[in-house]
């Protein structure tokens, strides 16, 4: 066996890992893992097939300690660097023809997402993922439950002068990532339902989504869009420091003292420094996530080029989201009453950064509530990134009947005139349930019908 190739397991015959320098990785070998620092790599996903030039020649040149690779999942290091493993490993191998069917089979791309037939309708559904809206959901609560766990402890950490470590965050960015792969909208439609835990992990937890759907809007490349996600999580990890409240009850940021809340980009990047490993693009957005392109912000007063990328995007997704939760001034926004407030801030953002961001989230961002020319109120569910305008929605009430109906979904940009946004509407005085309870509701299909 040789010193950099060693069998590591093998689990009733079915698998067998080894590891590997990663100088033996090979087309058509399939990836189980990799041991070395998480920001050694710009793989999101830990286990694919190396089915191009350009991958295969990312592993050789990364700074892994080692690959670990599943020789019954793909192809095997060559026999002469590993006969001492090939008589370890007992389990059958795949013969030449049958690996190399394998290998094709896994590497075959996958048709595009298709039209589906909507439930509760008559329209033909555009499906913006894998996995529908509603299905998702369920794994998205699953993924942010885990992640609150995380950010609670990290955020308490960071309270006594602790630095956050970028292992202990890393998984959170994965799995955040994960569920927006599956679909796009239904981790940051979650954002907008009922909060379960503190505001300010709530909006780390939200931002972080939202920056990683404006990178990949943006074709970012995946160790970019890494940052994006990890820098959304950490911006705000310096207010830790500040022993303030922040939630919306409390009347949100505008009833904390501006020199007070202008501290916490600086005690972010002090803190993220000292943990060390932190790239230097997130370090620039946690500091300059505040700095605006006009020179108005803070807490540098930076301006034009001297604000970073990372930083451009930060500030779009940050404001964003305080003021669609109501930590800006106490009052959440409807989710289209937010992206319309924050096009008309064009001025003091990056211009192609901000239409990017629509297109990602749509004119009518998922929970939005709308009002149809049909008399119908009903709400986004969903977005067709070819058409930012005419997203999918689910209608719940009547106002001329002034009651609940039978819900029904309709995709507007394929719906041939049937119905059709006349505006965003307000739900105040109609008897219905508190909005975040009704989006739930709605996103999930348990809608009480009429």
């Amino acid at each position: 066996m040789t010193r950099n190739l060693r069998l590591l397991t093998k689990l009733g015959g079915r698998m067998a890992l080894k590891k590997i320098s990663t100088s033996q990785v090979e087309l058509g070998m399939f990836i189980h893992g990799f041991q070395g620092n998480w920001l050694s790599h710009p793989f999101w996903k830990a286990r694919f097939v190396v089915a191009d030039e350009d991958r295969l020649e990312t592993l050789r040149a990364s700074k892994l300690d080692a690959i670990i690779i599943d020789t019954d999942r793909g192809i095997d290091v060559p026999a002469n660097e590993d006969q001492a493993a090939a008589t370890i490993t007992s389990a059958p191998r795949p013969n030449g023809t049958m690996q190399a069917r394998q290998f094709e089979r896994r590497t075959m791309p996958r048709p595009a997402p298709a039209l589906a037939q909507a439930a509760g309708g008559n329209s033909a559904a555009f499906r913006s993922g894998p996995v529908p809206v509603a299905r998702e959901f369920g794994k998205a609560r699953q993924t942010a439950g885990k992640a609150r766990k995380v950010i609670s402890k990290v955020f308490l950490e960071a309270r006594l002068g602790k630095a956050p470590r970028v292992a202990e965050v890393a998984p959170v960015v994965e799995d955040i990532y994960a569920s927006i792969q599956r679909n796009p909208y239904a981790f940051s439609g979650l954002m907008r339902c009922k909060a379960e835990s503190e505001t300010i992990y709530q909006h780390m937890l939200s931002v972080s989504a939202l920056m990683i759907s404006l990178a990949r809007q943006m074709k970012l490349s995946p160790n970019d869009t890494r940052n994006a996600g990890m820098a959304g999580l950490l911006l705000d990890v310096g207010v830790s420091r500040l022993y303030v409240n922040i939630d919306p009850h409390a009347g949100g940021i505008s009833a904390i003292p501006s020199d007070v809340w202008h501290r916490h980009p600086y005690i972010g990047k002090d803190l993220l420094e000292a943990a060390g490993e932190v790239p230097e693009d997130v370090l620039n957005a946690v500091m300059r996530h505040h700095e605006r392109l006009d020179g108005t912000g803070f807490p540098q007063n930076l301006s034009g080029s001297q604000v970073d990328l990372l930083s451009r995007m930060a500030a779009v997704c940050d404001t964003y989201d305080h003021i669609v939760s109501g930590m800006l001034n106490g009052h959440a926004a409807d989710p289209a009453n937010a992206m319309q407030e924050l096009i008309e801030m064009r001025d003091v953002f990056d211009g192609e950064v901000l239409d990017r961001f629509v297109e990602a989230l749509g004119v009518y961002p998922v929970g939005s509530f709308v009002l149809l020319r049909s008399e119908r109120i009903a709400m986004v569910i969903d977005q067709n990134p070819e058409e930012p305008a005419a997203p999918t929605v689910r209608t719940f009430y009547s106002l001329a009947n002034r009651k609940r109906i039978v819900p029904k979904t309709i995709v507007l940009s394929n719906c041939f005139g049937e119905d059709a946004i006349i505006g965003v509407e307000s739900l105040d005085g109609l008897g219905l349930p508190p909005v975040e309870e009704l989006r739930e509701q709605i996103l999930t299909g348990k809608a009480p019908q009429g």
